[in-house]
């Protein structure tokens, strides 16, 4: 096995023993992050329902042309501060945050922050 599929098997087996205890519900739904090597994505999700209740990514249009690149923690600001107005909107304020088997630092941790600043509450 190569080392890069390594590290991708790593990540998984920790991303699935954090959804072993992280469940998004009704009052309280899931704040979960992907990142790859351009791009940042969130979402919040209702688990019980199945249902994504507000996304915002990097590659979003509004989004997009405030972002010079989408792989640095400047996007992950932007991503994090437009997830939550569009949570607001929906009228979302507590979430349960997953961060998807990465290490909270870096893009997650500035996502996580700039979404803590916007209202959202975990």
């Amino acid at each position: 096995m190569k080392s890069s599929e390594l590290k991708t098997a790593r990540r998984v087996r920790r991303k699935q023993m954090i959804r072993g205890r992280v469940v998004g519900t009704g009052e309280r739904p899931r704040l979960t992050v992907y990142r790859s090597l351009k791009n940042l994505y969130a979402q919040i999700i209702d688990d019980e329902k199945g249902v994504t209740l507000c996304e915002a990514s990097s590659k979003s249009k509004g989004l997009q042309k405030g972002i010079p690149s989408g792989g640095n923690i400047a996007a992950a600001k932007t991503v994090g501060t437009a997830l939550a107005e569009r949570a607001k909107k929906k009228g979302i304020e507590r979430v349960c945050f997953d961060r998807n088997g990465y290490r909270y630092h870096g893009r997650v941790k500035a996502l996580a922050d700039a979404a803590r600043e916007a209202g959202l509450k975990f």
